[in-house]
């Protein structure tokens, strides 16, 4: 089995943490009670909406990878991280060096996934 750097590990998962901040900042549609997009008679009211929703998709999809970021930050401190949260086995370096947040095996992963469909 590896041994995971935890120092270097942390600094991945906290610039990662800060990125996400960031991009969920940037993607948050601001609105105001004066905006009126919608409007009847607005050409642009079509386009609008639909900016907003791949906006808000893209703000759940950041939000999600934030809290998997933060989840894995909870396993380093509690001296977990690089074992399956389901089976218990050691992950893969290279599975965690391209994923750091990684909390499956693959062959749970698979599985999780497999049950959400």
């Amino acid at each position: 089995m590896h041994t995971v750097d935890t120092q270097l590990t942390r600094q991945r998962l906290q610039a990662a943490l800060a990125e996400l901040d960031r991009s969920v900042l940037t993607l948050t549609p601001e609105t105001s009670e004066g905006d009126h997009h919608g409007t009847p008679g607005d050409a642009d009211a079509g386009l609008d909406l639909a900016d907003t929703d791949r906006a808000n998709a893209l703000v759940e999809v950041a939000t999600e990878a934030r809290r998997q970021v933060l989840d894995a930050l909870d396993r380093l401190d509690a001296g977990v991280y690089g074992r399956c949260v389901v089976c218990g086995a050691a992950l893969p370096a290279d599975r965690l060096e391209a994923r750091p947040e990684a909390a499956r095996c693959m062959t749970c992963q698979s599985r999780t996934e497999a049950g959400s469909r």
